[in-house]
C-alpha cells in the first residue's frame, strides 16, 4: 500500500487550467466512483478548492502508476495530457503526509496560512468518505493532519493579522474607493469566502449590501446578520447597475455574469465605473468583460500582489509551523511503518501459541495419566523452551556461517541480547 497525493494549484497551474480541472459538488460522487474503478485504486478523497485541485489516494504500488492517474484525469475532464503534465505535481508517502499537512495549516496556500482551507479539507474528507470506506492509512492520515493543523494554530501566530482571500478582495475595493460608506456592493454566491467578504464590508459600513444566491434560504440567513437584501441570481441583470461592486464566488460551471449583461449594467449606470473581484473557480464572470470600459476585473490570480504586502508577519510563524509538520508527519511514518510489521507480529505469536498449547496438551494429558508433576513440569519447560529458540537458532547460526555481521547484530537485537 501506498499513499499518494496528485494534483495541481495557484502555484502551478493558471486560473484557465484550474478551472477546468475542478471537481463541482454536483460531479464529485460520479468523479470518485469513477476514480475508485481504477484497479489500483484503494481508497482516495478528492480536494478541489478555487486554488488547488488534488485526489489523496492508497494505492497498490504499479510500474506506471503515475501515468495511469494522469491519464484517468485528463480522460475524466477531457484534456489533453501535455496541457495538464508540466503542471501536475506529484508526492508519496511521506512527501504525501507532509504536503496534505502544509495544505490543511494553511502554510501552501494563496493566503499564507488562512483558515478556510482546514474547513475545506475536512469538508473534501467527509464528502469523499460518504460513498466508500476509507483505507486505515489514509484515514488515520487525514485524521492527524486535522489535529496538525489544530496544533499550528494554537502553537503558533500563522492565523494572526487576518489575511485571505476575502480580505484581499475589500482591500482592493478600499484601494479604489476611497470611502466603502458610500458605495453599494453585490454578493454572488453565500458561501464561506463570501460569509467572510460580507462580514469584512459591514465593518466598513458599506452603503448597501446585496446577496444574490441560487437558494434564497442560505443567502437569508448571512443577509440578517449583515443587514443586506436578497435577490435570486435570475434578478442580477435587473439589480446589476446598483452594483458599484460586484464580488461573486459560487460552484456554478458556467459564467453568471456575461459580456451582454454588464454592458446593459454600464450603459444604465451611464458607465460609472464598476469594480468585479471574481473569486469563484470556474469563473463567475466572463473574462470579456475586463475588456469593457469602465468595468475592471480582477481574479483570483490578480489578488496575488495584494496578498503578497500581508505576509511579513507570518513568515517566522511560517517556519514554526514547518517544524511541527516535519515533526508530526515523522511520526506519522514511523507509525505507518509499524504496520507492516503487524501481521508478521500476529503470525509470530499466533505460532508460538500454538507451540504452547500443543505442549500444554501433553502435559496435562501425561498428568491425567499419573505421571510424575515434578517430571512433567521439567519436561514441559525444556520441550518449549528448544521450540520456540530452533528457528533463532538457526538464523544464528546461518548469519554466523555467511559472515554477515550485520544481519547477526540484528538478530542479537531482536532477541535482546547485549
Amino acid at each position: 500500500m501506498t499513499l499518494l497525493a496528485l494534483g495541481i494549484n495557484h502555484k502551478t497551474a493558471p486560473i484557465a487550467l484550474r478551472e477546468r480541472v475542478s471537481f463541482g459538488p454536483e460531479t464529485l460522487e460520479q468523479a470518485l466512483n469513477s476514480l475508485l474503478s481504477q484497479p489500483m485504486v484503494q481508497s482516495g478523497v478528492v480536494l478541489s478548492t478555487c486554488n488547488r485541485t488534488e485526489l489523496y489516494l492508497s494505492v497498490e504500488q504499479q510500474a506506471d502508476l503515475q501515468a495511469r492517474l494522469v491519464r484517468w484525469l485528463c480522460d475524466y475532464h477531457q484534456l489533453d495530457e501535455e496541457d495538464v503534465r508540466n503542471s501536475l505535481y506529484w508526492h508519496q508517502d511521506n512527501e504525501a503526509v507532509s504536503h496534505l499537512m502544509r495544505v490543511a495549516s494553511g502554510l501552501d496556500s494563496l493566503v499564507l496560512g488562512e483558515p478556510q482551507i482546514l474547513g475545506q479539507v475536512k469538508k473534501a474528507f467527509a464528502d469523499s468518505s460518504r460513498g466508500q470506506s476509507l483505507s486505515s492509512e489514509l484515514e488515520r492520515m487525514f485524521q492527524k493532519t486535522f489535529s496538525v493543523a489544530k496544533r499550528v494554530r494554537t502553537e503558533t501566530d500563522i492565523g494572526a493579522n487576518a489575511v485571505s482571500v476575502a480580505f484581499a478582495a475589500c482591500t482592493l475595493a478600499r484601494q479604489i474607493f476611497e470611502s466603502l460608506s458610500s458605495v453599494n456592493v453585490l454578493l454572488v454566491g453565500a458561501g464561506e469566502t463570501i460569509e467572510l467578504v460580507a462580514r469584512h464590508l459591514r465593518e466598513h459600513q458599506v452603503k448597501k449590501l446585496i446577496i444574490a444566491n441560487r437558494t434564497r434560504e442560505r443567502a437569508e440567513a448571512l443577509a440578517t446578520e449583515v443587514g443586506a437584501d436578497v435577490i435570486s441570481l435570475a434578478e442580477i441583470d435587473a439589480r446589476l447597475a446598483e452594483a458599484d461592486i460586484i464580488i461573486s464566488s459560487t460552484a456554478s460551471p458556467l459564467p453568471i455574469i456575461g459580456k451582454g449583461m454588464m454592458e446593459r449594467a454600464l450603459k444604465a449606470r451611464r458607465n460609472k465605473p464598476m469594480l468585479l473581484v471574481d473569486i469563484a473557480v470556474p469563473r463567475d464572470v466572463e473574462p470579456e468583460v475586463g475588456k469593457l470600459p469602465n468595468a475592471y476585473l480582477y481574479s483570483v490570480d490578480d489578488l496575488q500582489a495584494i496578498i503578497e504586502q500581508n505576509l511579513a508577519q507570518r513568515k517566522a510563524a511560517a517556519l514554526q509551523a514547518e517544524s511541527i509538520v516535519v515533526q508530526e508527519s515523522g511520526e506519522f511514518m514511523a507509525w505507518l511503518r509499524s504496520q507492516g510489521a503487524v501481521n508478521t507480529i500476529r503470525e509470530y505469536r499466533s505460532q508460538a501459541d500454538e507451540i504452547r498449547a500443543e505442549l500444554e496438551g501433553r502435559a496435562l494429558q501425561a498428568l491425567q495419566q499419573g505421571a510424575d508433576p515434578q517430571k512433567v513440569m521439567q519436561e514441559l519447560a525444556h520441550k518449549l523452551t528448544n521450540r520456540l529458540i530452533h528457528a533463532p537458532t538457526k538464523s544464528l547460526q546461518q548469519a554466523a556461517r555467511d559472515g554477515d555481521n550485520e544481519r547477526l547484530q540484528i538478530l542479537r537485537d531482536s532477541l535482546g541480547l547485549e
